[in-house]
């Protein structure tokens, strides 16, 4: 059974940093492109970024290319997402996600399995 644990959360000031962390077991990490996603109030589900499973291919919303960068560590099974120059408009609960295969993409749909999510608060 997969799963996967997202920590890191937390509240900061605009212009702040964060790192995320997701922590997954129950497969074969190094077969699957990773993804993160966020969802703030009254807002849908944005896919925020996606990381191949060798970790040489990366893809980010517009809206956080810049300020986000995506990791991984195949040897821990865990994927990053450092924050930097974070905005009130940041916020939102982030999530990480199994991708179906190696190259990942940006749609949720091919994603199979969900972390329960870490809250991220950015305050003017």
């Amino acid at each position: 059974q997969v799963q996967l644990v997202e920590s890191g959360g937390g509240l900061v000031q605009a212009g702040g940093s964060l790192r995320l962390s997701c922590a997954a077991s129950g497969l074969t990490f190094s077969s699957y492109a990773m993804g993160w996603f966020r969802h703030a109030p009254g807002k849908g589900r944005e896919f925020v970024a996606v990381i191949s499973r060798s970790g040489i291919n990366t893809d980010y919303a517009d809206s956080v290319k810049g300020r986000f960068t995506v990791s991984r560590d195949n040897a821990k099974n865990t994927v990053y997402l450092r924050m930097n120059s974070l905005k009130p408009e940041d916020t939102a609960v982030y999530y990480c996600a199994v991708h179906s295969n190696g190259y990942g993409s940006r749609w949720s749909a091919n994603f199979g399995s969900w972390g329960q999510g870490t809250q991220v608060t950015v305050s003017s």
